[in-house]
């Protein structure tokens, strides 16, 4: 097929848009951008007849993959360490991409482009196949794997675990709000373009280095689509920027945009690669150095920075903040901590640090033993019940972090929480962008400008909220995060499944009365909550003796 005739297809499908005009459509998500002056031009025109021979081409491979890995038995040869946290990875990832599919209606409504829509149709018959291929390779793990217990539940578990619901959040980032803030800026521009270098391309490398050679099939079939999505969010991009009513807009969102995503996928991804891995080669690129290269060095001096060649204005500080948390403030490892602190409420298992690990992080992060040394130390000694409580609740030098109210990551960098008395409750922020997305951007007037569209952060939004007060034995239990012998947990500090001493019950957490950070700290007046926070702040991120 020759390129005149796509060419000529893809003109010809333009034709067939029309504005109808016996009914006004409803609007459900609206925005606030405007269009009038932006051009037409899709550079991709994608069309069908070439795009689904293309797919099927990539979904027969991934099958085949699937089926070879069955043969040959390689779910018996992975590394456990990394499994149990695909049980959490792999529960969270095909509902951004469900919400993707969901969000290109929206982009369609709000862009009057018929060029756009085309790609924009495709793209969400793409994710709608990425979720369809992750969920098969859930299927797969959980059919094979030694231990499916979590792998079961994983859509349940999803819904109404800590972790899961910052996943949940973020996802629903891509569908909520100004329709131009969510489905292009949040995540053609910034979720797609820049942050999927990491979890498709960085990710699958550590998979494989771990006898997993599946997930990086299937995510690398993934990741071959995703060039056509940062062409639809450029597209639209550039389509926003032809009208200069869209600028503080657009800066508006690219502040909140990257840092949110930021605060999500770098949490996320950081730590599966580095605390789910058991490759401790020297010569082994750690989370930082793949941030860099993938991040920095392909997104942000190669993409983000031309922009400011259309005059608008980029948010440099807060990519070298992000950088600043990463390299210097130990954002991963404070997020490994907090998951492994939680393991009570998990739906995986957490396998400790050994000498081995120790040795790697103090090569890479120069430092790091004397920040979580000792606490790794303590979470393997407390491994095991009868003699002591889940860590969470024995006093080894660390606080239990409040939440974000907006990118509902905790505050894990103390020193940098924000609090603030914002529509009538006390909230908490991990840092002032947080605070400012929640307090100034996602409000219906920016900058004296009416903005009815951008939605707000509301609802029951802290997971330690909804059970305080309650026994830890009941919140596991009405989680259904228990064992089919009705009384062994689904989670453990550790990967010993043969001997059953060594598995915590819900026996051995009964009695221990859970209490939400936030509830307490409304509770507070306000000179102890004054002397809370700065000794929150003070005991931050302080070595642990």
């Amino acid at each position: 097929m020759s390129r005149q005739s796509l060419t000529k297809a893809h003109a010809k499908i333009s034709e067939l848009t029309w504005e109808p005009t016996f009914a006004t459509p409803a609007t459900r998500f609206g925005t606030d951008y405007t269009f009038e002056k932006a051009p037409k031009k899709d550079p991709l025109k994608q069309i069908m007849r070439s795009y689904f021979p293309m797919e099927e081409e990539k979904d027969n491979r991934v099958y085949g993959a699937m089926d070879g890995a069955i043969r040959g038995n390689m779910f018996r040869q992975v590394q456990q360490r990394w499994l149990e946290w695909q049980k959490l990875f792999l529960s969270i990832i095909p509902f951004p991409e469900i919400s993707a599919a969901r969000a290109m209606p929206m982009a369609i409504d709000a862009v009057p482009n018929p060029e756009i829509h085309n790609g924009l149709a495709v793209q969400m018959i793409d994710e709608v196949r990425h979720s369809t291929i992750q969920m098969n390779l859930k299927k797969l793990y959980m059919n094979n794997y030694i231990d499916p217990a979590g792998f079961d539940m994983t859509e349940k578990a999803f819904a109404n675990n800590y972790a899961g619901t910052i996943g949940r959040q973020f996802g629903e980032g891509f569908i909520t709000g100004d329709a131009i803030t969510a489905a292009n800026v949040y995540l053609t521009v910034v979720a797609e373009t820049a942050f999927t270098n990491t979890l498709f391309v960085a990710m699958p490398d550590e998979a494989a280095a771990n006898g997993d050679y599946l997930l990086p099939t299937v995510f690398h079939s993934v990741q071959s689509d995703e060039s056509r999505h940062i062409s639809n969010g450029y597209s639209i991009l550039l389509m926003a920027l032809a009208d200069e009513r869209n600028r503080p807009l657009l800066e508006r969102d690219l502040r909140y945009a990257w840092w949110n995503n930021h605060c999500v996928v770098d949490a996320a991804i950081g730590t599966f690669i580095e605390y789910g891995t058991k490759d401790r080669r020297k010569d082994r690129e750690s989370y930082a150095e793949m941030w860099r290269r993938w991040i920095y060095d392909d997104y942000y001096r190669s993409y983000l920075l031309p922009l400011e060649k259309y005059g608008l204005t980029i948010p440099h500080d807060l990519v070298e903040e992000a950088w600043n948390r990463i390299v210097n403030k130990g954002y991963v490892h404070e997020v490994a901590r907090f998951f492994a602190t939680g393991w009570p409420v998990n739906y995986w298992r957490i396998d400790a640090m050994t000498d081995t690990d120790f040795e790697w992080f103090e090569e890479k992060y120069p430092g790091w033993y004397s920040k979580y040394g000792r606490w790794w130390e303590a979470y393997n000694r407390l491994a095991y019940p009868g003699r002591n409580k889940p860590i969470a609740f024995e006093d080894v030098g660390y606080t239990y972090p409040h939440r974000c109210w907006t990118c509902m990551v905790p505050a894990l960098i103390h020193e940098d929480m924000v609090t603030e008395k914002v529509d009538d409750q006390w909230r908490t922020y991990c840092s002032e962008t947080c605070y400012w997305t929640d307090a100034v951007a996602f409000r219906p007037e920016y900058e004296g400008r009416p903005t009815p569209n951008m939605g707000r952060l509301t609802g029951f939004r802290e997971w330690e909220t909804l059970h305080h007060d309650k026994d830890l034995a009941d919140i596991i239990s009405d989680l259904g995060y228990v064992r089919d012998d009705g009384r062994t947990l689904i989670p453990q500090p550790h990967l010993d499944l043969d001997d059953p001493k060594k598995m915590w019950t819900l026996d051995d957490v009964r009695g221990i009365q859970f209490q939400s950070p936030n509830v307490l700290l409304n509770q507070m007046s306000d000179a102890e909550r004054e002397a809370h926070l700065a000794e929150y702040r003070r005991n931050g991120t302080h070595a642990v003796t």
